[in-house]
């Protein structure tokens, strides 16, 4: 089955603007946060990779935004992903509140450090 999506930009064109909005101030947290990263689709969703290996997604929907899957974190960025946690490794950060991007930010780096760099060339 062809993917629905071309390129991260092809998806997020396809959603409403406020979440288009908040799509691209994700994306550009990603690559603050993990310089280097190539874009794409997988599983239909945008999906930020080093070196080959998945490092995070994003995905936007009609109330919330999401990001999967997140990091192993202290006890001090765990207990402010607490409110957004749905399920075991995904966040959804409902799009009626501000987002906290800088938290999203962290996340990513984490991410980029604990998958990324483990499988660097």
């Amino acid at each position: 089955m062809p993917a629905a999506f071309t390129d991260i930009d092809d998806y997020i064109s396809s959603l409403p603007p406020d979440v288009q909005t908040v799509l691209q101030e994700l994306r550009r947290r990603v690559h603050a946060a993990a310089p280097g990263v190539q874009e794409t689709i997988r599983y239909d969703i945008p999906t930020f990779t080093l070196h080959g290996i998945a490092i995070v997604h994003i995905a936007g929907w009609k109330k919330h935004v999401s990001i999967y899957p997140l990091p192993v974190c202290d006890e001090d960025t765990e207990r402010e992903l607490a409110q957004y946690r749905s399920g075991a490794s995904t966040a959804k950060f409902p799009l009626a509140q501000p987002v906290p991007y800088d938290l999203v930010q962290r996340c990513a780096a984490l991410l980029a450090t604990q998958r990324g760099t483990r499988h660097a060339p």
